[in-house]
């Protein structure tokens, strides 16, 4: 599969190339959601995919382009990214060897940050937003029929190209659930699956704020989109939806917002003090979809809480957690993206990612508040729900793979968003002038005429 993988790149990067930015990183989201990022061309000891070869001509492409490379405005936000890539990236090469470490962390930097930072060049301006939301929906759409097709039919389209992985070679159990296959598609596991729906499910949504025939038929394609999380048959996405629709339709009563959360945290209080145990075992074990073990992630949060001494300045470095006595498994799997970061770098590491995820709902809520514009409000409010869920899965299951990079073009759609309440401002200072230079020259009408 090597050939094929780099043809797949090839055809992919000539797409890039010849394609307006806007269009290009949708040819990009393509393949990243379209072909298996397990399959990959093996140069020595470098597994390189055909979506890292395909971004990284993307951002070279944009950064030798002058109009692109000119319009981009570095933000407080892109600070905030890249300062938490800079943690990610040492506390790694200070605790691991250094020549696996290099190689290690150049394919997340390509997985993460240029994928970051093509989706900030690709999108300037509210058209490009469009563009890119209209062309992820329109990719969406067949991806998650073939997740219906195999939900029902009981066949993985993808199965036997797990034997081709490098570092895996196997083909995976098929996994039932209700009767249904648990879909995956070309992504390595069904819960991935389901988490590529429903985290651009809020952009497809807002879809509806768009005049014309994009309007009317953005109803189909969420409900397209829904079935594509639901076809994963997994309990992390479920979960995952059911928070983002709930927050999608608070969109209509925003201004309910600090109420909501105040009883939540009432709520989660009231929950604690009954059950006389953390709050968070008993939401996991009542929501808990789909048969998904989520006791274990409840304990797995005890376990991390009693070890922090070990791991709170930099992590465990090459060795796993060996929480296995304390979690009765056979191996710790640490599937919380925020546990995953405190072991991988510390305690520092968990900070730089709230830190991003703090900045980016700070900033949403800023745009939010300012803006009059109903459309860029509702984007506003999609990126924030789209966050929300990315948290909420996020307790079940740490990313890996495409979905590290999804998570960095929604990252990248949120920091591009701020440049639209700038755009705003600009085309209404524009207006208000051009009103003011108007009734100031038909004032010197009228005087001409007295």
């Amino acid at each position: 599969m090597q050939g094929t993988t780099l043809v797949i790149g090839i055809l992919g990067s000539i797409l890039v190339l010849l394609l307006r930015p806007a269009f290009a990183l949708g040819a990009y989201f393509a393949v990243l959601v379209w072909y298996p990022d397990y399959l990959r061309v093996s140069i020595g000891t470098l597994d390189i995919s055909a979506g890292r070869i395909v971004i990284a001509v993307l951002v070279l492409r944009c950064l030798i382009n002058d109009k692109v490379r000119t319009e981009f405005a570095w933000s407080r936000f892109d600070t905030w990214v890249a300062a938490s890539m800079g943690v990610y990236v040492v506390m790694y090469l200070a605790t691991h060897a250094l020549s696996g470490a290099i190689e290690n962390q150049g394919g997340f930097v390509m997985d993460a940050w240029l994928v970051y930072l093509a989706t900030r060049l690709c999108i300037r301006d509210r058209e490009a937003m469009v563009a890119v939301v209209k062309v992820i929906a329109l990719i969406l759409v067949p991806l998650a029929l073939l997740g219906v097709i195999e939900a029902v039919t009981h066949w993985y389209s993808y199965r036997n190209m797990h034997q081709y992985c490098p570092w895996r070679p196997e083909v995976p159990a098929v996994e039932m659930r209700w009767g249904f296959l648990r879909a995956q598609g070309p992504f390595s596991h069904s819960i991935m699956f389901g988490a590529c729906f429903v985290m651009f499910l809020p952009l497809v949504w807002w879809l509806r704020r768009q005049r014309g025939y994009w309007g009317s038929v953005a109803y189909l394609l969420s409900a397209i989109t829904v079935l594509g999380g639901l076809s994963s048959m997994s309990s992390g996405p479920w979960g995952m939806l059911t928070i983002v629709i709930f927050c999608l339709a608070l969109e209509k009563y925003s201004y309910r917002l600090k109420g909501v959360l105040m009883l939540l945290v009432v709520f989660c209080l009231l929950v604690e003090i009954g059950s006389n145990r953390p709050f968070y075992h008993v939401v996991l074990n009542y929501c808990n979809f789909g048969k998904g073990d989520w006791y274990q992630r409840a304990r797995l949060i005890d376990v991390a809480i009693e070890h922090f001494d070990e791991w709170w300045l930099a992590g465990y470095g090459d060795k796993g957690p060996g929480w296995e006595e304390d979690l009765n498994a056979k191996v710790t799997d640490v599937n919380n993206e925020f546990i995953l970061n405190g072991v991988r770098y510390g305690m520092l590491g968990v900070v730089a990612l709230v830190g991003v995820l703090v900045a980016a709902g700070r900033d949403l809520a800023r745009g939010f508040r300012q803006t009059a514009d109903k459309a860029l409000r509702s984007l506003y409010w999609a990126l924030g729900s789209s966050l929300v869920g990315v948290i909420v899965i996020w307790q079940g299951v740490s990313f890996f793979g495409q979905a590290t990079s999804l998570f960095y073009i929604l990252l990248g759609l949120v920091g591009s968003s701020f440049e639209l309440a700038k755009e705003e401002s600009v085309a209404t200072g524009r207006r208000v002038q051009r009103v003011a230079n108007d009734s100031l020259l038909l004032g010197y009408g009228q005087v001409g005429k007295t």
